[in-house]
């Protein structure tokens, strides 16, 4: 024990944070094996029988959406888009998207500072050391990062959020990034789950159409900054 913490100090790396990591990690894995093991993860991806079983919860529909969408970017087995289209189906185009960036934004918000109080000293140190003053100008890059995987819609970004927490991004800065990047793909999705139900076949075109050409936009525009 003495030896551990001789070394801990002596390479100037706090052990507390490695301890926080570890346990988040293991919280993770375990959540992982108990969707899968379970069979709740296919659940999730139906997005017919999730319409259902939110509709049955009545006026806590809402907020079990949110809850969803949080979980979905915290835990990465589970499917954000089946969520997102349940909402529309449910509550429209305005509130489907409402809950859907409300839910969206809390969890990215809790996967960026999951990352960061847990292993931000930690890479902060290794970043000075590696890359000196290089990565202190670079906030801008790092939010325009963010803005773009958030256009991607049918991408669960939970590991976007956890990257930007180790990262020098600023807190503000990735909460803005990531609720102008979240708004026209929750719009998107839960238009999408709206005119499903009304089983109108242009507007649903129009939608898998809208959908296809903000995602090649994005490409686009990551070809083009390589």
């Amino acid at each position: 024990m003495v030896l551990l913490r001789k070394t801990v100090v002596k390479n100037n790396i706090p052990l507390r944070p490695i301890i926080y990591f570890s346990i988040i990690i293991i919280v993770l894995i375990a959540g992982y094996l108990l969707i899968e093991q379970t069979g709740a993860l296919a659940f999730f991806e139906n997005s017919d029988q999730l319409k259902t079983w939110i509709k049955q919860q009545g006026a806590n529909g809402p907020l079990l959406i949110i809850g969803l969408m949080m979980a979905a970017i915290i835990m990465s087995p589970i499917p954000s888009a089946p969520i997102a289209l349940a909402a529309g189906a449910l509550y429209g185009h305005t509130l489907g998207t409402l809950y859907i960036v409300i839910g969206s934004v809390l969890g990215a918000i809790t996967a960026f500072l999951l990352a960061r109080l847990s292993g931000i000293d930690i890479t902060k140190k290794w970043l000075d050391s590696t890359y000196g003053n290089k990565l202190k100008g670079s906030q801008n890059m790092l939010m325009f990062i963010v803005f773009i995987s958030r256009l991607l819609p049918f991408i669960s970004f939970d590991m976007i959020s956890y990257a930007a927490g180790v990262t020098s991004l600023s807190f503000w800065r990735f909460v803005i990034a990531t609720l102008a990047g979240i708004i026209p793909a929750s719009f998107l999705l839960a238009h999408f789950g709206s005119e499903l139900v009304s089983a109108e076949n242009h507007r649903i075109g129009l939608t898998i159409l809208l959908l296809g050409i903000l995602s090649f936009i994005v490409f686009v525009i990551k070809r083009f900054l390589r």
